[in-house]
């Protein structure tokens, strides 16, 4: 059954994250992170990629917990979403196979939108 990537797709996704799905995106962080850097449609999003790996890093180690899990665990599928090269549309259809990933993740990002600003806040005080 095809389901639409939106809000409540990530919502649902996010109440079946382990914690080894966290453990999972801190040691693929770098695969991640290539998945934004790339000339794609996901490339928009690289400084925000960037950012929920960062947050999903601090939230594991315990650095900042600061944030719902619900958010969290949001971020989590998202991240792992956008690693899977087989979700909703394969990523190997040129163009297409990234546009579920983009809704996947603009999704995510209405999501935890408060909770982002909240983290880049105090991530700057960190420095």
């Amino acid at each position: 059954m095809f389901h639409k990537p939106d809000e409540e797709f990530v919502k649902e996704g996010a109440q079946k994250i382990t914690d080894r799905d966290f453990e999972r995106v801190a040691d693929k962080s770098e695969e991640i992170k290539r998945k934004f850097s790339t000339h794609g449609p996901l490339a928009r999003f690289v400084q925000d990629g960037q950012l929920l790996i960062a947050i999903v890093k601090d939230y594991l180690s315990g650095t900042y917990r600061q944030i719902p899990y619900g958010s969290i665990a949001s971020i989590v599928f998202t991240l792992i979403y956008v690693l899977n090269p087989f979700d909703l549309v394969p990523d190997m259809l040129p163009l297409i196979g990234q546009l579920d990933d983009v809704a996947v993740m603009g999704a995510c990002l209405m999501l935890v939108e408060q909770d982002l600003h909240k983290y880049r806040d105090w991530k700057q005080t960190q420095v």
